[in-house]
């Protein structure tokens, strides 16, 4: 007898379980299903956790780079600042260069502390647990979605 006789009969009564048997192995296989969405669960806990720990301490650093910013910028760079202009001073500067340069020199600093500022802030996006979210379908963000007529062109003529 062939295999195609054995399909076209319907399956083989020996090598069928019997019915408490196949109880058991879907028992079995729905318990393994609820502890793999418990683990799955409990890793998108631990990840959020994490990411906001990290948002945190992002956070906390980006306002001490800020108070640094407002604190040089406000205290310490106004008596350099005239010291530099009496030094370009007394080297035969002007007064329009000697304010120029350490205006210069104060936009500068003040750039770098801003980009520290936004890169730390970057990190309070929670973007791990953002990812992961979507990758289940939950919260996704507007404009993740594929715009169906995207790419459809209309002849001319035509409304």
């Amino acid at each position: 007898m062939s295999e195609s006789d054995n399909t076209a009969n319907g399956p083989d009564p020996a090598a069928t379980p019997p019915l408490d048997e196949s109880i058991r192995q879907v028992s079995q296989a729905s318990r393994a299903t609820v502890d793999a969405a418990k683990h799955s669960f409990r890793s998108l806990r631990r990840l959020a956790s994490a990411d906001f720990a990290l948002a945190r301490s992002a956070f906390g650093r980006a306002l001490a780079w800020s108070g640094v910013a407002i604190v040089f910028g406000a205290s310490a760079w106004l008596l350099m600042a005239a010291t530099l202009i009496a030094l370009l001073q007394s080297w035969g500067m002007s007064w329009l260069h000697a304010l120029l340069i350490t205006s210069l020199l104060s936009l500068a600093i003040t750039g770098v502390a801003a980009w520290r500022v936004s890169y730390f802030f970057h990190h309070t996006g929670m973007h791990s647990t953002r990812r992961q979210l979507s990758k289940l379908g939950l919260f996704d963000e507007p404009g993740d979605e594929e715009d169906p007529d995207a790419g459809v062109k209309i002849p001319e003529g035509k409304p």
